[in-house]
């Protein structure tokens, strides 16, 4: 299980929020699927421009905040800052949150695929603060690799996200460079345009 453990791992992401104001999922646990997990990064344009990495481990998304974006870069390493589980029905989130609220800003899914660990249990490999991934998306794929420095920590802890040097790997590739969602073909100031809820997302 991931680190805001206790009996509700979704404790947390709840807490942060008024769900009679956003429009984003209040969730549940959900059971492990068959097949490979998900993963979906979301480009967030909150009080600063990030990234949402999140992977699918034990029926929640593990998320992390990549202030610059993933890249296939193997040169660069990126910051990821852990942050609270999300529930699995926020893999396919798009719209605005309210300015105001937690993490109020404009979302679009900017990336979403499977993934496999490099190391066989992607939940002792997250206690361990090693994981080791092979993402299979629409913009990011190869292997990856998610390090934490320093100690466990309650609050929010600093990790590394790199790209090994495999076929996938792309130097001076910018994620900048692709902003439109895999999900409706969006950008950001698209979806802030057709509101909280763009035409023929439902």
């Amino acid at each position: 299980m991931s680190k805001d453990q206790g009996k509700d791992p979704l404790r947390r992401y709840r807490e942060k929020r008024d769900f009679t104001l956003t429009a984003e999922p209040q969730g549940s646990v959900a059971p492990s699927a068959s097949g490979d997990p998900r993963f979906v990064v979301q480009r967030h344009r909150a009080s600063r421009l990030h990234y949402d990495f999140r992977l699918e481990i034990d029926g929640v998304l593990a998320s992390w905040s990549v202030p610059k974006g993933p890249t296939l870069d193997p040169s660069t390493r990126r910051l990821a800052v852990r942050v609270e589980d999300h529930p699995l029905d926020y893999f396919d989130f798009e719209g605005v949150i309210p300015t105001g609220g937690y993490g109020g800003g404009d979302v679009v899914v900017w990336d979403w695929g499977t993934w496999r660990s490099g190391h066989g249990d992607p939940a002792h490999d997250l206690a361990a603060g090693d994981l080791h991934l092979d993402l299979h998306g629409e913009k990011l794929g190869g292997r990856f690799a998610l390090v934490r420095r320093g100690k466990p920590s309650s609050t929010r802890e600093q990790w590394l996200l790199v790209h090994k040097d495999d076929d996938a790997a792309v130097r001076g590739w910018n994620p900048e460079d692709y902003p439109r969602s895999v999900r409706s073909g969006l950008t950001n100031d698209e979806v802030v345009e057709r509101g909280t809820r763009p035409a023929g997302l439902g």
